[in-house]
């Protein structure tokens, strides 16, 4: 192809040069009739070119160069075509769009066909079937649906942005919830209600249009770019439901006149849609609370749960209210009845905020809660970045904003707890919600109110129930004083843990666990063996406490291994047979001493040795 180029033009240049060898006759010939021949010949030579090209241009060479060009959108001049003293015109093969059988409609059908990509079946299915992730919640799935219909808007209309605005009428703002566009510089921030063309919408309830928007004018008119963008169209529709304004849609272009008042009735369906998945997201969102709510209740209702210390209590409370209502924050107060006091008992924070912490002590004065006990009434802050707002202490450095919710434990007049929720969404709990709390709060008011009547009783009681001795408090409390004495009166004291050694506690068919007859009949042998000097008292679940007055360390040694021996040979009833139990003693002197947690740390080192050796055994620390 390039060697043809060659020669053409190389024909071009010898045919061509004619025309300046009979101009330099004409210049230096000085006989007239050779220069008249000579300006004679270029003007027919020159006439003759012209001539004959653009004959060949239109009978041949524009025919193909111009239909080629058509179809290559070339719109430069053609190559003029070369010639020789035969030449022949050659047109290009075109077949012009006739209709054939192939094509004709038959029946009211007809048959195409049309390329398609080979994954086509593959990357449809992957966008019909695209999955809602399983991390998010209601609000979340909304947004996920709300975005493919953003994004179907503004393939449709060839937007640069497409943003969707909720409306908050009591604060009088708007914020960008969801957008799809070109631009990375789209305002994040909340916007109040002026006089651009957002607020007119809301301000009027009704679809506004610009078609030239002035560049001068952009930013004042376009409020949510942070720069200049070049739009020239907009158009933005409201979104009612339940007959309040409560969102905007609108679009924008760099193209003059992009948008019609035919943009507004077409955006007006796509609001019906959003509006009608509102109300479907809406109607399934409580449905799911109330179902969540019922089974929670049924759970608060049919569980009897064992209440050993608050810290029971705390998870029972956790577990019965945590899934109620939606929090970030959640805290229970308790009033504890020994104390007298309301401290916090539970703490959850599912966020990085900095909160309160467990056993604080809350102010009456001056506080949320505080003012929740005094009054018995619950607490709802819709806001808690308006004014100084103190929910617990005075002195307390919460960093939450937004919703704050008490809501009291009363039964018969007495306040026996506060149970909190903090949202860091403002408006995030309704009067229905405190409503509900409040009735849930009724019924559990109850089981607290048992067990803080049965931990004051208990507290009242010296004895332990099941093996009538003295309880961990009483006895401690009764050695301090005896060991006071023997300081004043230098005699010497010592303290034995007796210890029941492990053994494989079972149930059988017939008859319940065996360690509390364990228990009893070795509590039986042990206070058989006590004296007017002596005091017993139970330290824990399978160890006893013994105090002697007057009485050394080889003394009291002697005593455990008698105490020992005895226990070992007595057979107690268990299960349908007599079985032996053993058990570990552990001694230390309580000479010149008066902490009696000391004295008891030391007979408790001192049983660890026993207990290492196997149990059965006795082992002493002077």
């Amino acid at each position: 192809m390039n060697i043809k180029m060659d020669r053409k033009q190389r024909r071009r240049f010898l045919i061509f040069l004619v025309v300046p060898l009979l101009a330099g006759v004409l210049l230096l010939a000085d006989d007239i009739t050779v220069r008249v021949i000579a300006l004679a010949l270029i003007i027919i030579y020159v006439a003759f070119i012209i001539f004959l090209r653009d004959s060949l241009k239109f009978q041949g060479d524009y025919i193909e160069d111009s239909y080629e060009d058509s179809l290559l959108g070339d719109a430069s001049e053609p190559e003029p075509k070369s010639y020789d003293d035969s030449f022949k015109i050659v047109g290009k093969n075109i077949n012009p769009e006739v209709i054939v059988s192939s094509n004709f409609p038959i029946d009211g059908k007809i048959s195409k066909t049309s390329l398609k990509p080979a994954d086509l079946k593959e990357r449809f299915k992957e966008i019909a079937n695209e999955e809602v992730p399983k991390e998010i919640g209601h609000g979340g799935q909304f947004s996920f649906a709300l975005e493919k219909i953003l994004t179907v808007i503004k393939e449709v209309y060839y937007a640069y942005s497409v943003i969707f605005f909720w409306y908050n009428v009591k604060k009088q703002k708007f914020s960008i919830d969801k957008f799809v566009s070109n631009s990375i510089e789209i305002s994040s921030r909340k916007f109040d209600i002026e006089d651009d063309i957002l607020s007119k919408i809301v301000q009027k309830g009704e679809p506004e249009l610009l078609t030239d928007i002035s560049p001068i004018a952009e930013l004042d008119v376009i409020r949510y770019y942070d720069s200049k963008q070049g739009i020239r169209s907009f158009v933005g529709v409201p979104i009612f439901y339940d007959n309040s304004l409560i969102a905007i849609i609108t679009l924008d272009s760099k193209v003059e006149d992009a948008f019609g008042i035919e943009t507004i009735f077409t955006l007006g369906r796509f609001v019906r849609v959003i509006t009608m998945i509102i109300s479907i997201f809406e109607e399934k969102h409580s449905d799911s609370i109330s179902q969540q709510r019922l089974n929670n209740v049924l759970q608060l209702i049919g569980s009897q749960p064992r209440l050993e210390n608050e810290e029971d209590l705390s998870n029972f409370i956790q577990n019965s209210f945590a899934q109620l209502v939606s929090w970030d924050a959640f805290t229970f107060i308790y009033f504890l009845p020994l104390e007298k006091k309301f401290k916090i008992a539970k703490v959850l924070n599912n966020t990085s905020l900095k909160y309160v912490g467990q056993n604080l002590e809350i102010e009456m004065n001056g506080t949320l809660t505080g003012k929740c006990i005094t009054s018995g009434m619950s607490v709802k802050i819709d806001d808690t970045s308006i004014g100084d707002v103190r929910r617990f202490t005075k002195n307390e450095t919460v960093t939450f904003d937004g919703s704050f919710l008490a809501i009291p434990i009363v039964h018969k007049n007495q306040n026996f707890g506060v149970i909190c929720f903090e949202s860091l969404k403002k408006n995030a709990y309704s009067n229905e919600d405190v409503q509900f709390l409040k009735s849930s709060a009724n019924f559990l008011s109850f089981t607290i109110h048992s067990f803080s009547s049965q931990h004051l009783l208990k507290s009242f009681i010296t004895l332990d129930i099941e093996t009538r001795t003295l309880n961990s408090a009483s006895f401690k409390e009764r050695v301090t004083s005896d060991l006071y004495k023997a300081v004043h009166l230098k005699v010497p004291s010592t303290i034995a843990l007796v210890r029941i050694d492990d053994f494989l506690e079972q149930e059988s068919l017939f008859d319940d666990n065996p360690f509390p007859k364990v228990l009893k009949s070795v509590a039986e042998i042990i206070s058989s063996e006590m004296t007017p000097l002596t005091t017993l008292g139970r330290i824990s679940e399978k160890v006893f406490g013994v105090y002697f007055f007057n009485s050394s360390t080889k003394d009291i040694f002697l005593w455990a291994e008698k105490l020992r021996v005895k226990i070992a040979r007595k057979p107690i009833a268990v299960f349908t047979k007599q079985t032996t139990y053993t058990v570990s003693v552990g001694i230390a002197s309580a000479n010149n001493k008066t902490d009696v947690d000391e004295i008891i740390y030391n007979a408790e080192l001192a049983l660890q040795k026993a207990l290492e050796r196997g149990g059965n055994t006795v082992r002493s620390i002077n």
